[in-house]
């Protein structure tokens, strides 16, 4: 029986302040509690990721309503320690979060987080109940050179799949054509659903047809108000993880209607 949840996260990045990060929960969940016809709750789900300072207050918003969670964009790969500025998983639970992000390709990229780590990353937040919302991707020369699909695959058997089947089963996977964020270009329909059936694929020959038919896939990059019904129309596609689309609550009604 396929129980895949369907998701759309919101990640805030490094915008706003604590006033304006207030406001737009708030206005998120306010809007969102008035329709019940978008299911949520019900194998839908809608997760918020603010900056660090005002993940407590995000939390506290999010928790008076049904099927709407917050998470955090990043977490540390120990439980603590002298670590100067860093957030341990451990910290996050404790704030009443439910996700984390674990190597989106900012994190990749500018800080050079590599499998290695954020296989120890997935570690520590399943340690401490947290659902990892594990990002991968390719950069555009890697696709220009067709070599898309091993990256991926190299980035996923790294990362996650030294996971038992049963701790696999609480991970969701958001697939990012690093191209396509930030830059408007938006990987076409039939882009996004190639990889995200490839992604199926893998895990259904690592653990099964069962796992892999009821693992939550999400597409990132330039995902928005306008391409999302395309998008997530697509049989593999659950959801996406949306950036800048994300900091207006309008728009991110919009794209959470489509899903």
């Amino acid at each position: 029986m396929i129980m895949r949840k369907r998701i759309v996260a919101g990640n805030w990045k490094m915008n706003m302040e604590i006033g304006s990060a207030r406001e737009l929960a708030r206005s998120v969940c306010n809007d969102l509690a008035t329709r019940a016809d978008l299911g949520l709750g019900k194998g839908k789900e809608v997760v918020l990721f603010p900056p660090y300072l005002f993940l407590p207050e995000v939390v506290e918003i999010c928790r008076e309503f049904v099927g709407i969670h917050a998470g955090a964009q990043n977490c540390h790969q120990e439980g603590k320690g002298a670590y100067t500025g860093e957030i341990a998983a451990s910290m996050i639970k404790s704030v009443g979060a439910t996700h984390t992000l674990i190597g989106h390709s900012e994190r990749r990229s500018y800080f050079g987080e590599d499998d290695e780590l954020l296989a120890k990353k997935t570690k520590a937040a399943m340690e401490n109940d947290l659902t990892p919302v594990f990002c991968c991707g390719e950069l555009l020369p890697e696709r220009e050179a067709n070599n898309h699909f091993e990256v991926v695959k190299s980035q996923l058997v790294n990362g996650l799949f030294w996971l038992e089947e049963v701790a696999f089963r609480h991970v969701v996977i958001a697939y990012e054509p690093v191209w396509a964020i930030g830059t408007g270009v938006t990987a076409s329909p039939e882009q996004a659903q190639e990889m995200h059936a490839f992604i199926r694929g893998l895990v259904k020959e690592q653990y099964s047809e069962e796992v892999a038919e009821n693992l939550t896939i999400l597409y990132g990059g330039s995902c928005n108000a306008k391409n999302a019904k395309e998008l997530f129309s697509n049989p593999d596609v659950d959801g996406g993880l949306i950036g800048g689309a994300s900091l207006k609550a309008h728009d991110f009604l919009q794209i959470i209607e489509a899903l």
